[in-house]
């Protein structure tokens, strides 16, 4: 089966998009913020159990993330802060009762909440899948007074069916189709839905949990990819896949600090949620429509 939601097409055939406030590059910064359950496995390990034989609980392996919630956001809300950046906030629901000082914390920084799944399990396997994008949203909503526009599947694991549920369940953006450098309309019913930038190679999972990279490698990669962006006509959207439990180590903050030094420090660059990036992309759309119409 080719792609049945976004049709293909070269970047070179594109549709040409405006700058946005002038800047090129459109940096997202997506903070994953996680609960994962103590009953249960664990979502991903760091620690290997001595025989190969996993157990429940995982005490080593639930502690890694646990740090992360316990100290890694501290350290990184306060960072974000003090550089006055916007980030959006992909939560599992649950962080709202599990890690209450956290969600109001995120809550006073004004940070964007995204759906990410009631817990950290993947949603492609439920019985009802609908129900539980409902339930997180509702959720959200009752904490937040605001409805997410936005979602990111833990794993971001999709059934055939999801982006279809999401769009049922009021959602307006996802991120879990990683395959353009700018946003792109899904095919879904009863209307599209929008497909945003997210991050495979510019994410610390992959690079430091599944890749096992040394610490720096972020960084280098970003340098990287803002050489290739830099010289592509058009603007660009650069997404920052962050967990606090991978970012917010110590040994990784200065690499933290270094990465949003070599943003802020271009000229051509935005910081932005992205709920901007899907009004903007949605704005030039129409605009283009219009002309064509004309």
């Amino acid at each position: 089966m080719s792609n049945p939601r976004i049709p293909y097409r070269l970047s070179a055939e594109t549709s040409a998009l405006p700058l946005m406030n002038g800047k090129k590059l459109i940096v997202q910064a997506i903070m994953n913020i996680e609960a994962w359950r103590f009953d249960q496995k664990m979502p991903r390990t760091i620690v290997t159990p001595p025989h190969g034989v996993e157990q429940i609980p995982d005490v080593p392996n639930f502690c890694w993330a646990e740090y992360g919630m316990r100290v890694g956001m501290d350290r990184l809300i306060k960072e974000f802060a003090a550089r006055r950046i916007p980030v959006g906030a992909s939560i599992n629901a649950s962080v709202i009762d599990v890690y209450p000082e956290c969600a109001e914390a995120i809550l006073k920084a004004d940070w964007e909440f995204i759906g990410h799944g009631l817990f950290q399990k993947m949603i492609q396997g439920e019985a009802d899948e609908r129900s539980v994008i409902q339930a997180t949203i509702d959720k959200i909503v009752r904490f937040t007074g605001t409805t997410p526009r936005g979602w990111l599947s833990p794993g971001l694991r999709e059934s055939l069916d999801t982006p279809d549920h999401l769009v049922a369940c009021g959602v307006d953006y996802t991120f879990d189709w990683i395959l353009d450098d700018v946003p792109c309309f899904m095919q879904t019913s009863p209307k599209p839905l929008v497909a945003l930038p997210y991050a495979s190679d510019l994410n610390d999972s992959i690079i430091y949990a599944i890749e096992h990279q040394a610490t720096g490698e972020f960084a280098n990669r970003v340098a990287r990819t803002l050489a290739v962006l830099e010289s592509e006509p058009g603007p660009k959207v650069i997404s920052l896949g962050l967990h606090p439990h991978l970012m917010g180590v110590p040994h990784r903050m200065h690499e933290m600090r270094q990465i949003l030094d070599m943003l802020q420090n271009r000229s051509d660059t935005i910081f932005v949620k992205p709920a901007e990036t899907m009004a903007w992309f949605n704005a030039a759309t129409a605009s283009a429509k219009m002309a064509q119409a004309s």
